[in-house]
């Protein structure tokens, strides 16, 4: 078999690292296809800062990474191929600028921790910060959203798209996000409109808001990212947006839902809101580093 690593030359080979993302996935998986169509245009700009390989056997994508400059690197390596995580780690090594190397993957994904341990990677210690995997069945009970009185819940509209940026510019502050950004998020595929949720404050603006992503071949729906204005917390408006969306991709298929938000001590909140609501932890990322 013949292998051959191309560099990364616009949205067609995105969706070829999508399409390999959901031949793997599972529940357990590191990464979901909205993963890298959030991650990807989010920002605007930052390709330059982003070398990125696909390695290819025909029209076969097997693996793919993205450095994120000068010191990270995002992965994925079908099992079948293991071998080529070394080769990925060796134009890691080659690429990125910095001093040390860092990385994460999911702790279900036993052929990349074998390859990074092989190749000199050092694990950090559990407590350090990570994110944890979590899911849940979409065909049981799921509970009604509901909004205090004077809150408006539903999808986002176009006319929205101020109002929901100066959102998640606050609740994720600093955030490099802007409409500029957002607006290539909602052209990126598999972006569905009607799963981008939002709570309206009685002011009209846009308080709290849920971003999920379907992946039809999988049945299987991620939210990323979720989030609440400062102003406007402990009110319960990031759960129901989240459990709007829920619905909504109920409706349309999914019957998993997975979501990774922080599982170090430091962020508990997030977690506690997503337990509240079903979800489980099934796995962690794990995260290693190496000196040059």
């Amino acid at each position: 078999m013949t292998v051959t690593p191309t560099p990364y030359r616009g949205p067609a080979d995105l969706r070829a690292m999508q399409d390999l993302v959901s031949r793997l996935w599972s529940p357990a998986s590191r990464w979901h296809i909205g993963d890298l169509a959030w991650g990807r245009f989010q920002h605007t700009g930052r390709e330059p800062e982003w070398p990125t390989t696909i390695w290819r056997s025909g029209e076969d994508v097997l693996a793919w990474a993205w450095i994120e400059l000068p010191d990270h690197l995002n992965l994925v390596v079908d099992p079948a191929h293991a071998g080529l995580a070394g080769q990925i780690l060796t134009w890691f090594t080659e690429t990125a600028t910095a001093a040390t190397l860092t990385t994460a993957v999911s702790a279900a994904e036993a052929h990349l921790i074998e390859a990074l341990e092989r190749h000199g990677f050092t694990r950090a210690p559990a407590e350090e910060p990570h994110f944890v995997h979590m899911a849940r069945d979409l065909s049981g009970d799921l509970p009604e959203p509901r909004v205090p009185p004077g809150h408006t819940l539903r999808h986002v509209t176009a006319q929205d798209v101020p109002s929901r940026v100066a959102a998640h510019r606050a609740a994720f502050h600093p955030s490099r996000v802007t409409e500029e950004s957002y607006t290539a998020v909602r052209a990126a595929w598999p972006y569905r409109e009607e799963l981008d949720t939002i709570v309206l404050a009685p002011d009209g603006s846009v308080a709290a808001y849920c971003l999920a992503w379907l992946d039809e071949a999988n049945r299987s729906v991620l939210i990323e990212p979720a989030g609440t204005t400062p102003d406007h917390r402990r009110k319960g408006l990031a759960t129901a947006a989240c459990l709007s969306a829920l619905h909504t991709a109920r409706d349309l298929g999914a019957v998993h839902a997975t979501v990774a938000p922080r599982g170090d001590t430091a962020y508990p909140i997030p977690r506690s809101l997503y337990a509240a609501i079903g979800f489980h932890s099934i796995t962690r990322t794990a995260h290693f580093t190496r000196g040059r």
